[in-house]
C-alpha cells in the first residue's frame, strides 16, 4: 500500500511518549499549564501593542506578529497532544496530519525571517538612530512581514506535499507526538535521499541565511556599542537588544539542530523533547522576556490594567 492509500484510508497514530506511561500524565499537566499561560501571555503582548498609541511603533509592530505566529505555531500541535496525552486514544486523521505538518512548516519559517526583520529593525535603531523613522517607515515594515509570510507558506507549500506524499507501505504510526518532517520521513519505505535534500537546501535559504544576516547586524551593532563612550549609553543598547537576542538564541538553537540533521539519523527521543522546547516553551518565554526586559511594555501593560481598573469603578 502506498502513502497516498495509507493516509487517505486511515488515521495515523502519534506513539509520542506513550512508551513512558507516567512520564504522559506528569506532561499533560505541564504543558497544559504553559499552554494557557502562552494563549494569554502572547494574547496580551497583542492587545498592549495594538490599544496603546505609545507602542504603535515598528518594533511592535514586529513583536505584536510574533506574538501570533507564537499563538499560531503552538497551537498548531499542542491541542493535540493534550488530547493525546489524556487518554487511550492516539490518533489523529489524514487531513489533521497534513494540516499539522503544512502549519508547523510555514509558521515556523515564517517565524525564522520575522526574526531577521526584528534584527533589521534593531541595527537602525542601534546604528542609524537620526534616519529610524524615514527608514523603518510603515510600508517597509508590512513588506517585511509579508516576504516572511510568502517565503515561509511557499516553503511549507513545496515540502508538506513532498513529505506527506512519501510511500510508507502501510505504515501509520508516526514516532513523535505531532506530523513532523522528520518524523514522517522516518516512515518512508523508499529512498528519502532527495526529499531530504531539497529540505536541507531550503533550510539554508529559509533558517541559515536569515540566522547569517541576524549575526551580521548584531555584529555592526556591536561595533556601534564600542564606539559609545558611556556606560549609561551602552546599557540603553543591550536593553534594546537584548530581549530579541535572548530570543534568537532559545528560537535558532533547537531549530537549527533538527531541521539541518538527515531524518534517518537524528535521534528520535532527542527530537521530541527538542521539539517540544521549541513549539512550547520559546512560545511562553517570550512574552515574559520582552516585557520583563522592556519599560515601554511593561508601562503599556500598566496603563491598560490601571484603565480597566478605573473603568470597573465608574461602572
Amino acid at each position: 500500500m502506498d502513502g497516498t492509500n495509507s493516509s487517505s484510508q486511515g488515521r495515523f497514530v502519534l506513539l509520542g511518549f506513550s512508551d513512558r506511561p507516567h512520564l504522559e500524565r506528569v506532561l499533560f499537566v505541564v504543558i497544559l499549564v504553559a499552554y494557557v499561560l502562552t494563549l494569554v501571555g502572547n494574547s496580551t503582548i497583542i492587545l498592549v501593542c495594538r490599544l496603546d498609541p505609545r507602542l504603535h511603533k515598528p518594533m511592535y509592530f514586529f513583536l505584536s506578529h510574533l506574538s501570533f505566529l507564537d499563538l499560531g505555531f503552538t497551537s498548531s500541535s499542542i491541542p493535540q497532544l493534550l488530547y493525546n496525552l489524556s487518554g487511550r486514544d492516539k490518533t489523529i486523521s489524514s487531513v489533521g496530519c497534513g494540516v499539522q505538518l503544512f502549519l508547523f512548516l510555514g509558521l515556523g519559517g515564517v517565524e525564522c525571517l520575522l526574526l531577521a526583520a526584528m534584527a533589521y529593525d534593531r541595527f537602525v535603531v542601534v546604528c542609524k538612530p537620526l534616519h529610524y523613522m524615514s527608514i523603518m517607515h510603515p510600508q517597509l515594515c508590512l513588506g517585511l512581514v509579508s516576504l516572511a509570510w510568502g517565503c515561509g507558506v511557499a516553503n511549507s507549500l513545496i515540502m508538506s506535499p513532498m513529505t506527506f506524499w512519501l510511500p510508507r507501505c502501510g505504515h501509520n504510526k508516526v514516532d513523535h507526538f505531532l506530523c513532523e518532517m522528520p518524523a514522517l520521513i522516518r516512515m518512508a519505505c523508499v529512498s528519502t535521499a532527495a526529499v531530504e535534500g531539497i529540505a536541507f537546501i531550503l533550510a539554508l535559504g529559509i533558517v541559515l541565511c536569515p540566522l547569517v544576516f541576524i549575526l551580521g547586524s548584531y555584529g555592526h551593532i556591536v561595533r556601534a556599542v564600542c564606539r559609545i563612550q558611556s556606560s549609561s549609553g551602552r546599557h540603553r543598547v543591550f536593553n534594546t537588544c537584548g530581549s530579541h537576542l535572548t530570543v534568537v538564541s532559545l528560537f535558532y538553537g533547537n531549530i537549527i539542530y533538527m531541521y539541518t540533521q538527515p531524518g534517518k539519523r537524528s535521534s528520535q527521543d532527542q527530537g521530541k523533547f527538542l521539539t517540544l522546547l521549541y513549539n512550547m516553551v520559546t512560545p511562553l518565554l517570550n512574552p515574559l522576556i520582552y516585557t520583563l526586559r522592556n519599560k515601554e511594555v511593561k508601562g503599556a501593560l500598566g496603563r491598560l490594567l490601571l484603565g480597566n481598573v478605573s473603568l470597573r469603578r465608574i461602572l
